[in-house]
C-alpha cells in the first residue's frame, strides 16, 4: 500500500549540486525518495527521514538564474537566514551517529524551552537544528 503523506508547508533549499546534497543528508539519515535529473529550471530532489521531507530544487547552475534569488552574488551562503528544524525519536542516538561526519556548530545541549537539540551546517551554509519530537502548536514548548 503505497503511504500518503499530508502536509500543508513544504521546505524547498535551492542549490547547485544535487550529489553534495545527497551525499551530506544520507549521512544524518534521509533516503531519496525521487529525484529529476537537472536540466536548466526542472531539477527537483526529494529525500525522506521518518516524517521529515526536504525538497531541493535546480541541482545545477540554473540556480544562479532563478528570477528572484540572481540578484545575489553566486558566492552567498545560501541558507543565510533559514533555520531547517528536524525531528527525530531520539536526539541522542542520531548525535553520537552523525557528530563526526558532519559539521557541527552547536554541540547537543537542553535548551530553555525543555528539548534537546545541536546544529549542524550543510554544504550550502543551511543551517539544520535537529530536535527531539514535540508538538510545536503546544505553548509549553515556548522559553520557561
Amino acid at each position: 500500500m503505497k503511504e500518503i503523506v499530508k502536509s500543508s508547508t513544504l521546505l524547498e533549499l535551492h542549490v547547485p549540486d544535487f550529489n553534495l546534497v545527497k551525499e551530506f543528508y544520507r549521512k544524518l539519515g534521509f533516503e531519496v525518495v525521487w529525484e529529476r535529473s537537472p536540466e536548466k529550471f526542472k531539477g527537483y530532489l526529494v529525500l525522506k527521514m521518518n516524517e521529515n521531507i526536504l525538497c531541493f530544487w535546480a541541482g545545477n547552475d540554473s540556480v544562479y538564474e532563478h528570477p528572484y534569488f540572481m540578484r545575489y552574488g553566486n558566492n552567498t551562503k545560501r541558507g543565510y537566514g533559514v533555520e531547517v528544524v528536524i525531528m527525530v525519536e531520539n536526539v541522542e542516538q542520531c548525535y553520537e551517529e552523525v557528530k563526526d561526519r558532519v559539521k557541527v556548530v552547536e554541540e547537543l545541549m537542553m535548551r530553555p524551552w525543555g528539548l534537546k537539540d545541536f546544529r549542524v551546517e550543510d554544504p550550502f551554509g543551511y543551517y539544520l537544528r535537529i530536535t527531539e519530537r514535540h508538538n510545536i502548536l503546544d505553548p509549553s514548548n515556548a522559553v520557561k
